[in-house]
């Protein structure tokens, strides 16, 4: 009760919890409104704190999705690297098989007009 009646007088007189109090005082109407917008700035401040980890948590997983992306085309890109590589030395064989064909076709060519 000791506790009660000290912050009565802290407080001030406020007609909604006490009997006997007429109005309101400055000081607790005061008090009441610092009370109020502690709650709101709170509750202002916890819901931006909230959007802020949640689009953190989204960009965090885009920018994983982004990474495995990239790491699956760089496989990709060197895949056709070595491709181009090796199609690059097929073709390379192929022409010299065509050189020698040629050059073989010449040679049985000139064998045959001097057997004529």
């Amino acid at each position: 009760m000791i506790l009660l009646s000290l912050l009565f007088v802290i407080w001030g007189c406020v007609p909604e919890l006490t009997k006997d109090c007429i109005d309101m005082t400055n000081t607790s109407s005061t008090y009441l409104s610092i009370i109020i917008g502690a709650g709101i700035g709170v509750a202002i401040s916890w819901w931006v704190y909230d959007r802020q980890k949640k689009t953190s948590v989204q960009q965090d997983n885009i920018l994983q999705r982004v990474r495995d992306l990239e790491q699956k085309n760089m496989q990709v890109l060197t895949k056709l690297e070595s491709f181009a590589e090796s199609h690059d030395e097929l073709l390379n064989r192929l022409i010299l098989l065509d050189e020698n064909i040629l050059e073989l076709d010449k040679k049985i060519q000139s064998l045959l007009e001097n057997n004529n």
